[in-house]
């Protein structure tokens, strides 16, 4: 990794991995050169980017802290508010850079995602984008009648036990030489895809497809249990008030958010101390 890219990539993770997070750089045209021209990101071909995604860590290093600061005004979507208070603090540190964020759920007036988070943790090399055609005569059937099989991305050392949050793009600053990073192939057979790609699709409420990899680290159960949480129950599961005019069921996560009932909220409040930690979440 050339000189410049490293002192940068050191100055945001000094910001942002005591939190819990990770950040991977790359190129725009490593990004624009898999996608259709309606997906590129509107940047030159050399401008540095960064990915930055959650680790298991971030749910007791900054989602529990920022719960009990005051960085909030109205809360809504606790997770994302937090990533994105993290975020900001980067760009305000280091204004000179003149940060663009982009995070994973945004979307353009047509609904249309601004960041298509797998394809950019590919390509930063970040974890590997598991998808339909990564399978040898895969046994979905044929392409125009077999229902859709999405791709999941798996961590070399979380597998799936992590999130992607967003892009962190610096326009001033080009890097035409940084050299490619190729992510793990973690799941290289046959076999283990399909079971991975089959798990994702059909049997996410369990949880295995993220085991596709022994990780070092997975979600506490108090994690699985908040996001398996309808989004519109979480903050009565926490304790917390909840915006009247926050009716939405809508969610960035995948569908696991949609796997439990919401729990006793008399006993939320304890959550937000570390040394305390709910049941274990009931199975699917």
């Amino acid at each position: 990794m050339e000189p410049r890219v490293a002192e940068l990539k050191q100055k945001i993770e000094d910001t942002l991995c005591p939190f819990g997070f990770e950040v991977y750089p790359f190129q725009v045209a490593w990004y624009n050169e898999l996608l259709p021209a309606a997906f590129h990101l509107p940047f030159p071909g050399p401008t540095l980017a960064f990915l930055v995604l959650s680790t298991p860590a971030m749910f007791d290093r900054a989602l529990k802290p920022f719960l009990k600061s005051c960085h909030f005004q109205t809360l809504k979507d606790p997770v994302d508010q937090c990533v994105s208070y993290h975020l900001r603090r980067v760009t305000e540190m280091f204004p000179e850079l003149h940060m663009e964020v982009i995070a994973d759920y945004e979307v353009h007036p047509n609904r249309r995602p601004k960041i298509l988070a797998q394809t950019a943790a590919h390509v930063a090399g970040a974890a590997y984008y598991y998808q339909r055609q990564d399978v040898d005569a895969d046994p979905w059937g044929a392409q125009e009648s077999a229902q859709h099989i999405a791709g999941v991305c798996i961590h070399p050392r979380f597998g799936g036990w992590f999130a992607i949050r967003g892009v962190m793009l610096l326009p001033g600053i080009e890097v035409p030489d940084l050299p490619p990073r190729k992510p793990p192939d973690c799941v290289p057979t046959r076999a283990g895809r399909i079971t991975l790609l089959e798990g994702f699709n059909f049997h996410w409420r369990d949880w295995t497809y993220r085991d596709a990899v022994t990780p070092e680290e997975r979600y506490s159960e108090e994690q699985k249990m908040y996001f398996s949480t309808p989004p519109a129950q979480r903050l009565a599961l926490l304790g917390l008030a909840q915006p009247p005019e926050h009716a939405s069921t809508t969610t960035s996560e995948h569908p696991l958010s949609l796997l439990t009932k919401p729990q006793n909220s008399r006993t939320a409040r304890s959550w937000l101390s570390p040394s305390v930690s709910p049941p274990v979440s009931p199975g699917p």
